[in-house]
């Protein structure tokens, strides 16, 4: 099972958006929205909230991808998140997501016993590949007690 069937599998969310997982490595997860009138806002758009979910799977699949194999013995869990919306969206739009510390890094601190947290930064764009909207994820590894 990839990462993007598990997260359509276990994340009723991702499901009642039909979201794509076109892409979940360690290195860069890219998650689709596709044009849906039901998901619309008052202008025609992807609703933002509609986005914010599309942003915040693509971080997910990018820390499972990443950490999957710490599973075991830490969850994961979103800490915080903020978003900028930066120009109109129309149409699909395609949220890529890249991790902000490397993964050495965050599995030595939950080694030591930490509990470590980094930042996933997601660029939302259009089909024509403007950037219609940024966002960042502080994610955490909690240990398991």
């Amino acid at each position: 099972m990839t990462v993007g069937e598990m997260l359509v599998a276990t994340v009723p969310m991702a499901r009642t958006l039909n979201l794509e997982f076109l892409e979940t490595t360690a290195e860069r997860a890219v998650v689709r929205l596709p044009d849906q009138a039901e998901y619309h806002n008052h202008v025609g758009g992807p609703h933002a909230g509609a986005m914010f979910t599309l942003a915040e799977s693509a971080s997910g699949a990018i820390v499972i991808a990443a950490f999957g194999d710490q599973m075991s013995r830490a969850v994961p869990l979103a800490v915080k998140a903020e978003i900028g919306y930066k120009k109109l969206a129309m149409g699909e739009v395609t949220a890529t997501a890249t991790l902000g510390r490397p993964i050495a890094e965050v599995v030595a601190q939950l080694d030591a016993g930490e509990r470590p947290e980094f930042p996933v930064a997601i660029e939302i764009r259009r089909a024509d590949g403007a950037v219609t909207g940024e966002m960042t994820v502080v994610w955490t590894l909690r240990p398991n007690s």
